[in-house]
């Protein structure tokens, strides 16, 4: 008799990774039901720890989304479009960033800011603080034209699975989200200077962690 092989929590972290790199940005949107078995598969095998050493600093950086449940726009994912996550939990700050891919990206975003607090384990706290346009550099100075956010709502993420290229995560809304880390990016070329100050009043909405 012909034994099936039993997946290993390795092997569908590589199933997992090759269909999120593979075809380009959303290509994984036609794997959806597969997808999703993994990912439940894998919160199982290999749950993120965020108090473990070194976890922080491994949740660090820019990451980009390639995979989530969700039919908003704002968090779709398609060869027209990068959608960037910065987390910076050494800063208390991060930021989805919506811009072009190739060379015309640096030239122009839709970003919306926040402050964040690691809570637990795998909980962090997001509070959204202002969002808008988010421009080049032009020597020292970065055009932006960003706004004040009103969020109505608690909001967090739940880090579910971290390793060094893969992050799997669930945003308060149930929303599944499943993002690559980008090496070729920085946090600090790409956060505003300035932080949000958060005693300034609020005046408009806010998306989904």
């Amino acid at each position: 008799m012909r034994h099936l092989a039993v997946p290993t929590p390795t092997s569908t972290r590589e199933e997992l990774l090759a269909l999120l790199r593979e075809g380009g940005r959303g290509a994984a949107n036609r794997q959806a039901e597969r997808l999703r078995e993994l990912f439940v598969a894998l919160e199982r095998a290999m749950p993120a720890d965020l108090s473990a050493p070194g976890a922080l600093e491994q949740l660090e950086g820019v990451w980009e989304l390639r995979w989530s449940s969700s039919s908003q726009p704002y968090l779709a994912v398609g060869p027209w479009i990068e959608n960037l996550q910065l987390l910076a939990p050494s800063l208390g700050r991060g930021m989805n960033l919506l811009r072009l891919p190739g060379p015309l990206g640096p030239v122009a975003g839709i970003a919306v800011e926040a402050a964040i607090k690691v809570e637990s384990s795998q909980r962090v706290q997001v509070r959204f603080q202002r969002g808008g346009w988010l421009g080049p550099r032009l020597g020292d100075i970065r055009l932006q034209l960003l706004r004040r956010v009103q969020q109505p709502f608690p909001a967090w993420l739940d880090i579910t699975v971290l390793d060094d290229e893969l992050r799997l995560c669930r945003g308060n809304a149930g929303t599944l989200f499943a993002l690559l880390r980008r090496p070729d990016l920085s946090i600090t070329t790409l956060l505003p200077e300035t932080p949000a100050q958060p005693e300034t009043p609020a005046d408009g909405p806010a998306p989904e962690a």
